[in-house]
């Protein structure tokens, strides 16, 4: 339940067939591939299509489908309206959640992207000095947007190239971010419904066009995950290098694997989905605050 099935180098006609999906390609060629080993889909050539009973069937699985522009960026997201037996009863304490305790959980979660960067950076042998220190600035709710500051000090190294900018139409590392971004949105997002939140109401994020705010805060503590295969790619083929087929598998590769956390060794949709039932028990008042794992992913390629 951990494959990631990406549609974007040729068309295909996507049809359901006995608990599968069915692929249909313009040269005659088919393939099947079965739901249940699906984590999610990632459909960006135009000129695909999927069917509805295909469609539906992801949905009743938990499994989102996320679709990509002309541009092959990332333009929206289908996901399932129901992923647990108690999701009404959740979604209402999410709903009714105080302040307090949403600003409590985003200063850990702040925290943890923090703490993220910072490993990642060693990792990489790009060390930045005095961002570990912002760790323990960071209050409730962040009001000083210690995030920010961080962010400014991590994107100068993270790519050992002071001039990179994140531009999402960038032709550039940008657009391997975008896509590995766009596949941990999905992961994230699929945690969420499996937990029976609702992926709307988010505990910091709140833009009136930011229909997955929930997704967009809880995603933020793995954000150095797909930053770091991004990093190590443009370290050996170049920072103008465009997005290639086996880039994406390297991100895929990378983002379906196991990432170490304590003495355990989970799938990122485990992590998340671990942490999405922490915050579950925060709202029940079963819990003070968030569960985030200190996650550390072998690079593989």
């Amino acid at each position: 339940m951990n494959r990631i099935l990406d549609l974007s180098e040729r068309p295909a006609q996507v049809h359901l067939d006995t608990g599968a999906l069915k692929l249909d390609w313009e040269d005659g060629t088919s393939a099947r591939v079965p739901i249940q080993d699906l984590a999610a889909v990632v459909s960006s050539h135009p000129s695909g299509s999927f069917s509805h009973r295909s469609l539906a069937a992801l949905s009743t699985m938990g499994i989102p489908v996320v679709l990509c522009d002309e541009k092959r960026l990332p333009c929206g997201m289908l996901i399932p309206l129901t992923g647990n037996f108690a999701q009404a009863e959740r979604q209402v304490k999410q709903a009714e959640a105080p302040l307090p305790k949403k600003k409590r959980a985003w200063q850990s979660i702040v925290r943890a992207k923090i703490r993220a960067q910072v490993a990642t950076l060693e990792r990489l042998g790009r060390p930045e000095p005095g961002l570990a220190g912002l760790i323990t600035q960071v209050r409730s709710g962040d009001p000083d947007n210690i995030e920010a500051q961080a962010a400014r000090r991590y994107w100068i190294r993270i790519f050992g190239d002071e001039s990179f900018r994140r531009v999402r139409e960038a032709e550039d590392l940008n657009r391997h971010l975008n896509y590995g971004y766009a596949v941990l949105r999905a992961i994230v997002a699929r945690a969420i419904c499996a937990a029976g939140l609702h992926p709307t109401l988010g505990v910091h994020h709140h833009n009136r066009y930011d229909s997955l705010a929930l997704v967009s805060d809880l995603m933020e503590p793995f954000r150095p995950v797909v930053d770091e295969i991004a990093a190590r790619i443009g370290t050996r083929d170049g920072m103008r290098v465009s997005l290639t087929r086996a880039h994406k598998a390297e991100l895929l590769s990378v983002l379906t694997g196991y990432f170490q956390a304590d003495d355990e060794r989970r799938t990122l949709f485990d992590w998340s989905t671990r942490m999405a039932d922490s915050l579950v028990k925060v709202y029940a008042q079963e819990a003070e605050d968030i569960v985030i794992p200190d996650i550390v992913a072998p690079y593989q390629t």
